[in-house]
């Protein structure tokens, strides 16, 4: 009886983490062969605004570009380091200093992507823009274009994905760091859609667990 009883409980049970399993590295399949295939957008329409937010190599140096070829009327650099000040920013990404004077605002107050969001999401709408290009890496597009979603449906973000290595012919799964970075990732975008689903309580205890992995 015991034995049987067990059967119909190990059983299911078994079968469901089975399920659970393919599902989740079936999701993460496709998350990884989605953002290896991102390209830029069509910009021939300008934007009203651009936004970059920091972490990842070569992000603010597309964005810079982007607002020099008036893609945007200003640009929002979000999750600056406190201790960085604009001269040194600009300095180290290059930036032309003129336009870094008149056409760049800059947010230390964000630490992830959940802040980045929030404060982007402000500085347009201080600035009553409607139509924002958002620069980052291309394995962050998916979890920012959802934070930035969830803080404001009236504004229209155009991913603008960074791409630092060439992965459209599919060999980032023979590529050990490759692997890594898309799986962090993804861990972190399957966290911030759960996040949404919870109680109040539970969300802000995910979001500090998120946080803690480097927002």
């Amino acid at each position: 009886m015991i034995s049987f009883i067990r059967r119909r409980i190990v059983v299911p049970l078994f079968i469901l983490c089975i399920i659970f399993i393919g599902l989740f590295i079936g999701g993460f399949i496709v998350f990884s062969d989605r953002v290896s295939t991102l390209q830029a957008p069509d910009l021939s329409e300008p934007a009203d605004g651009i936004v970059v937010l920091t972490g990842g190599y070569s992000r603010i140096e597309g964005a810079l570009d982007l607002l020099k070829n008036k893609r945007g009327e200003r640009l929002f650099i979000s999750g600056v380091h406190s201790s960085t000040n604009r001269n040194e920013l600009q300095r180290v990404t290059g930036g032309d200093a003129t336009l870094f004077e008149c056409c760049v605002d800059i947010d230390r107050s964000a630490l992830d992507t959940i802040g980045n969001a929030a404060e982007s999401v402000k500085w347009a709408n201080a600035n009553h823009y409607k139509r924002i290009i958002v620069v980052t890496n291309n394995y962050h597009i998916p979890r920012t274009m959802f934070e930035l979603k969830r803080a404001s449906q009236d504004i229209e973000f155009i991913p603008y994905p960074i791409i630092n290595t060439n992965l459209k012919d599919g060999n980032w799964i023979t590529r050990g760091l490759v692997v890594r970075v898309l799986f962090v990732e993804y861990v972190k975008y399957l966290g911030a859609v759960i996040r949404y689903q919870l109680p109040a309580s539970l969300s802000d205890a995910t979001a500090s667990l998120l946080h803690r992995i480097k927002g």
